[in-house]
């Protein structure tokens, strides 16, 4: 992938994730009311807030991309490709399990209900984004796919669990699987066009 590539691709994924951002904080605001407006310049202001804080999540949706690429990268070049798709699954499953049910039993965490309702929409999400994968690609991107939408989005999203907050959560890890959604649904595309270039 050539600079130009991934600066377009990096500039897209900003967007993807600020608009991603705004919307969803729109949505929180309007349902949840969490911010009390004293006056025009918050009106004004919060959804430039909410552009920032979209553009933040999709670079950290980006670092963990880029992550992924190169452990991928190391995956297939340490292992036999059979042997690193088993892995990638476990590894996937691992981390399903680790967010729907290890912060319960082993961290005392009480959000048994919320964790089990965040791992079930993220493996659906994962699902639903592989089977676009492999229709515009092939059947080989489903498993690599499946472990970068649920392994990789787990892992980043961790750090906002342990605030305990749901709009921060939901604020959170809707942009980020956008982002990481439309990066690996993306990807072909970049790397096709440097093929033929």
């Amino acid at each position: 992938m050539s600079l130009r590539k991934w600066s377009k691709l990096f500039l897209k994924t900003l967007l993807v994730g600020a608009v991603a951002a705004l919307i969803v904080g729109l949505i929180l605001q309007l349902f949840n009311g969490g911010i009390e407006f004293t006056g025009w310049a918050d009106v004004l202001i919060y959804p430039l807030i909410l552009l920032g804080s979209g553009a933040l999540v999709s670079v950290y949706s980006q670092m963990g991309f880029f992550a992924y690429l190169t452990l991928n990268y190391m995956g297939i070049g340490i292992f036999r490709r059979k042997t690193w798709q088993y892995i990638q699954i476990v590894l996937a499953v691992l981390a399903l399990l680790e967010l729907m049910f290890f912060r319960t039993f082993v961290g005392g965490s009480t959000s048994l209900q919320q964790d089990l309702i965040l791992g079930i929409a993220i493996l659906i999400i994962a699902v639903m984004v592989a089977y676009l994968k492999v229709k515009s690609t092939n059947a080989n991107a489903w498993i690599p796919t499946l472990f970068f939408m649920m392994a990789i989005s787990i892992v980043e999203i961790i750090g906002v669990l342990q605030i305990g907050v749901s709009n921060a959560t939901i604020f959170m890890v809707v942009p980020l699987l956008i982002c990481n959604a439309y990066q690996i649904l993306t990807l072909h595309k970049v790397t096709q066009d440097e093929k033929k270039s």
